[in-house]
């Protein structure tokens, strides 16, 4: 690859540690002579923890290990249980300092090989695949950009540079707003400090116009365009954005993957988890045995066109949720 770096993702037991599996045999056949560090950031067990966070079973360690992929710990003192996509946020100042890096969610399959993307970890970016799931607009309330625009305020951070102005005023694409399934810069810890104190301080005090708003579980996702903004980042570039596409999926249940992601997906979902050292382990989830080896992913996936799938996603698991196959 012409740059060097990391890619990082957080493990923990119970699901995480299953899909990690997954995430690292897609990763490694998609690069084999991958020159930089898979590392895989692991929560400790700390006061914050309702109950361990960390990997259960040795097995997911040693096939890990086998993979290539490096399991480095650290503490989470600021969220655990109430809101372990903290992880994120804490996680990366765990990584080398000044070393480019990419996180990437642990429900993530590779579907092509990231020498395909122009990074430029000068500029960071996003994942643009997401739905308006905050702000939530009060009839009465600010709109898109009196919201928005009080948390950028808040941090003296340039709103108007944000502004996508092909879109129309108050709709929501209009907003920089990301998923934060993916992103990347040149220092996690520079990243993770901005990340940590956005963060932590929209929800200690929020401005005015955000004060009535859920931020559980968005609050990643409203401090990351915060962050972006901050380091001189912005939306990804048409490159960048096949880690949205031909490059990864961020296929978040595997439900929701044989519901509506590609047969591309799906194929090489299901030739990663073939070999028995990890088809043995991965039995152990029920998403895994009952859809991919039982093969009840396909009575799910007969449910559904690729090319007209319901507008909402609540109503593709509502209709999943109906046959009893919603499972994680």
């Amino acid at each position: 690859m012409a740059n060097k770096f990391n890619v990082f993702a957080i493990i923990q037991g119970g699901r995480l540690q299953y899909e990690a599996i997954v995430f690292a045999a897609s990763f490694r056949h998609k690069h084999p002579n991958f020159n930089g560090r898979l590392i895989f950031g692991e929560p400790q067990f700390t006061e914050n923890w309702k109950s361990d966070p960390r990997i259960d079973r040795e097995d997911v360690r040693q096939i890990l290990e086998s993979l290539g992929a490096e399991i480095i710990p650290f503490e989470n003192r600021i969220f655990g249980s109430n809101y372990p996509n903290g992880n994120k946020i804490v996680g990366l100042a765990a990584l080398p300092k000044d070393e480019p890096f990419v996180f990437f969610d642990t429900d993530t399959i590779f579907t092509g090989r990231l020498n395909e993307v122009d990074f430029d970890f000068n500029r960071p970016s996003a994942s643009m695949r997401r739905t308006n799931t905050w702000p939530q607009i009060d009839l009465y309330g600010p709109g898109y950009t009196g919201t928005w625009k009080s948390l950028y305020d808040q941090f003296g951070l340039d709103f108007d540079n944000s502004l996508d102005l092909t879109q129309p005023d108050e709709y929501w694409q209009r907003y920089m707003y990301f998923n934060a399934g993916w992103f990347f810069y040149k220092c996690p810890h520079t990243f993770a400090d901005l990340f940590l104190h956005y963060a932590t301080e929209i929800m200690r005090n929020p401005p005015y116009e955000v004060c009535t708003q859920e931020f559980n579980p968005w609050l990643d996702q409203v401090a990351l365009p915060l962050v972006i903004s901050k380091l001189g980042g912005g939306r990804p570039t048409p490159s960048q954005l096949k880690l949205d596409s031909e490059v990864a999926c961020h296929y978040r249940t595997i439900p929701l993957l044989y519901a509506r992601e590609s047969d591309k997906v799906i194929d090489i979902l299901e030739r990663t988890v073939a070999p028995n050292k990890i088809k043995k382990i991965l039995k152990r989830s029920e998403a895994f045995r009952k859809l991919v080896f039982q093969n009840k992913g396909e009575v799910i996936r007969n449910m559904f066109d690729r090319d007209n799938l319901p507008r909402k996603e609540q109503a593709i698991r509502q209709r999943i949720k109906k046959r009893n196959l919603w499972l994680r």
